[in-house]
């Protein structure tokens, strides 16, 4: 194992002689991998989980979003091993096998029941791990949309190369046979990568055990300076920061951020997202205090203000927009302009085809909160994304990295733009009767 300070290896030997400290440098080593559990964490690995997250120690983030990225960097490293069901590995063995049942004796023209038994079974057992690894909640969106890939890939295969065979020996009960699983592959395939977004996904590790780490980090190497305060140290303990709270009231600001969650509020001020894109960013909750009522009335006299309401998909994050509109402590009776930003159930099910992770989870609370949810909001969703809510499905915004979150804010704003003058990259919902506009972007990142 490497020192993270002078980059010698150490083998497990050296580290126990020198009592856990590298033979160069005597720097500490903070994890000990040979006397772990099922989770092998080394220095070299956490530092650089930290420097990925902070975008090279230049970005702040929450403790969740640690946790987050922490559990997609172990579930990347520990599934590697699912590359070994691809459908390269597949094609190659099957056509191997072929090779050797006609080099050994064994006619591939003949009706030989046990042949065709024997390469039903094989294909069988690669369909249901495939189908296995697709449906995972255990493992990332990224591998189980590979996994589905593979799967469709497999029954193509299957359905060009086995009929084939079957027809140049005229068996048809090859034929039967050969139809039916190659057409099974494909449409278990096609069904798995269409409802990926349905699937849920389970942490491996929690944050107990993350905190165990993190203190075996602290211990050697001091504390992790861009992590922000962890929810258990209270949200009053950041309000008043006066190094991530900065006085907002400085600024004139043309746009406001409203965040369902305190702690992507902080985030983004502690980034200085304020003053790189000229916003106000304050909680939905009153964040921050100190300031929140002043910075509300300087933007209340702002004319040509536009509100972004960035926030979890969750029936909780997807209210924020109606409490924005309709609360008197916000902008109720207001023309303002409000862009729903997300997450919304559409750029879930939208995104889940093409981006590489989205933790999507479920819960029996957050299923009877989707039922409770007002008229007025159920109304604006649509038949789909009221099936998505009330099944209890839900996404963090805090499973996205900081640079992610900062990049799709920025990309609403520039989409809002557009907006205005073409009506490009999002929908508009209009109430002509007040005056009032709103915006969802089509798409998160």
């Amino acid at each position: 194992m490497k020192c993270i300070q002078c980059n010698t290896d150490n083998n497990f030997k050296e580290r126990i002689a020198n009592q856990g400290r590298c033979k160069r440098c005597n720097h500490p080593f903070a994890f000990e991998p040979k006397t772990m559990g099922k989770f092998k964490v080394t220095d070299s690995f956490f530092n650089q989980v930290i420097k990925d997250i902070s975008a090279n120690n230049t970005l702040f983030f929450t403790y969740k979003q640690f946790l987050y990225f922490l559990e997609q960097r172990f579930k990347r490293k520990r599934f590697v091993n699912s590359n070994l069901f691809s459908s390269l590995a597949y094609l190659f063995l099957t056509i191997l096998g072929l090779v050797w049942l006609h080099y050994s004796g064994l006619s591939i023209q003949s009706e030989s029941l046990p042949l065709i038994l024997v390469l039903a079974v094989w294909n069988f057992i690669w369909i249901y791990v495939l189908f296995k690894i697709s449906n995972s909640p255990q493992l990332s969106l990224q591998v189980r949309r590979k996994g589905a890939t593979e799967l469709a890939i497999v029954g193509v295969f299957i359905l060009m190369v086995g009929l084939f065979i079957s027809f140049s020996s005229s068996s048809r009960l090859g034929y039967l046979v050969t139809a039916t699983v190659g057409l099974s592959a494909l449409w278990l395939g096609l069904v798995q990568k269409s409802r990926i977004a349905k699937i849920s996904e389970t942490f491996l590790i929690s944050a107990t055990q993350m905190e165990e780490w993190l203190n075996l980090w602290r211990r050697a190497n001091g504390e992790v300076n861009l992590m922000l305060d962890a929810p258990t140290t209270g949200v009053q303990s950041y309000q008043s920061s006066s190094n991530q709270t900065p006085n907002l009231t400085a600024y004139s600001f043309d746009r406001l951020v409203v965040c369902d969650k305190d702690e992507i509020a902080r985030m983004l001020i502690a980034n200085n997202v304020h003053f790189e894109t000229n916003c106000a960013v304050l909680g939905i909750s009153g964040y921050p205090q100190p300031i929140f009522n002043i910075t509300m009335e300087m933007l209340r006299r702002n004319p040509d203000l536009q509100v972004f309401a960035l926030h979890n998909c969750s029936p909780e994050g997807i209210e924020i927009v109606h409490e924005l509109r309709n609360n008197q402590g916000w902008f109720a009776g207001s023309n303002v302009v409000i862009v729903d930003v997300g997450l919304l159930p559409r750029q879930i099910m939208a995104s889940a085809k093409t981006i590489k992770t989205m933790f999507v989870q479920k819960s029996d609370s957050s299923a009877q909160t989707a039922k409770n949810l007002t008229p007025q909001i159920r109304q604006n969703l649509s038949r789909q994304e009221l099936e998505w809510l009330d099944a209890g499905y839900f996404v963090e915004l805090e499973s996205f990295t900081p640079q992610k979150l900062i990049r799709i804010l920025q990309q609403s704003m520039a989409k809002s733009q557009a907006v205005a003058f073409g009506n490009e990259g999002a929908d508009e919902t209009s109430n002509s009767l007040s005056f009032e506009i709103s915006f969802f972007v089509d798409s998160f990142g």
